[in-house]
């Protein structure tokens, strides 16, 4: 049965976190310099199991989950991957399965991810100037490895987005050539404006390009007229070129416009815990209900418990928290 929150909005979208690893460094997720060798990483045992996941996938989905995203970390870290997909492809009902990964390992998995069940990827691209990308991926990744992801997506049939994170003074000037990129290859665009996710990123407002100014760049040379969203809670504001009405680009407007009032999302960590907002300073722990054996309705009243009190709007309340709030890494929470 569907439930809502304190504020009326209803539980949709579960993004699964299926590790805290990945093999990229970027700056506004995992600065190297605290994400080093040394870092101290989730233990295995301390993970969910795929058969736990699929399990917890399949109580949120009886209670309303439309919408599966799997996340990291890297994703594709995760060994059984494709295992995991078809576990929840087997979760009764019309279930939108989806995942985003930086798409350096993809062309590995894509035909298996897809003969698996998996519907759509997310793959994150910041940069087309292969230096630029270097430094924000940490790495020394080139464009060219992400970009072959996207082909390999798109030859077996997956639906294919791309998100760019903008940071001013670090890749603005990547905007005209990302929307080029998703024009040439026919796939949507998501431009995101940068974050104060987790602690350790170094954000500040000044360090933001609201969209709008996204969008008057764009203008100027992709001509560009507004369409509505999909459905409700739909996190981008959409927008079509007046020369390709039938492409869309996108953006995510968490710090300028922020759309906490339809947002129904719930994050499931990699070691079992759900948190109902990107920026909540504390989870859930249902990984120990499930393992000390509670019942399918136990866990039922307890995600229903945890999402009916949920009361958060922390982009609409940003100003007034200030620097005080402590936040779960994104690459724990999963993105």
């Amino acid at each position: 049965m569907p439930i809502s929150d304190t504020f009326s909005r209803p539980l949709r979208d579960l993004r699964i976190s299926v590790t805290d690893r990945c093999n990229f460094r970027c700056r506004y997720c995992m600065p190297a310099e605290i994400f080093g060798d040394d870092y101290d990483y989730l233990p295995k045992e301390g993970i969910l199991t795929l058969e736990e996941i699929a399990k917890l996938a399949g109580i949120f989905c009886g209670l309303g989950v439309e919408k599966l995203r799997l996340t990291g970390g890297e994703p594709l870290l995760r060994r059984g991957l494709p295992d995991l997909v078809s576990m929840l492809a087997d979760i009764p009902g019309e279930h939108d399965i989806a995942m985003t990964t930086n798409g350096t390992i993809l062309p590995r998995y894509a035909k298996k991810l897809m003969a698996a069940g998996l519907h759509r990827v997310t793959i994150s691209l910041d940069a087309m100037d292969p230096q630029v990308f270097a430094r924000m991926n940490g790495v020394g990744a080139s464009p060219d490895r992400v970009i072959e992801g996207v082909d390999a997506a798109l030859e077996y049939g997956l639906g294919v987005k791309i998100n760019s994170v903008i940071q001013k003074g670090v890749n603005e000037d990547q905007i005209l050539p990302l929307a080029a990129l998703a024009r040439d290859r026919g796939v949507t665009l998501r431009f995101i404006e940068f974050m104060d996710t987790g602690n350790t990123n170094g954000w500040k407002l000044d360090h933001v390009v609201p969209y709008t100014e996204m969008v008057q760049d764009l203008h100027q040379h992709f001509p560009l007229e507004p369409i509505d969203p999909n459905y409700l809670g739909e996190t981008a504001r959409r927008f079509r070129y007046k020369d390709f009405p039938d492409q869309e680009i996108g953006f995510i407007t968490s710090v300028s416009r922020p759309f906490c009032s339809d947002c129904n999302r719930v994050r499931l960590s990699a070691d079992g815990h759900i948190f109902t907002c990107l920026f909540a300073s504390h989870g859930h722990d249902l990984k120990s209900a499930l393992r000390d054996g509670a019942s399918d309705t136990q866990m039922v009243d307890l995600i229903r418990r945890v999402w009916s009190a949920r009361d958060d709007r922390y982009s609409e309340l940003r100003s007034e928290i200030g620097g005080t709030h402590v936040k779960p890494e994104m690459s724990y929470i999963g993105g």
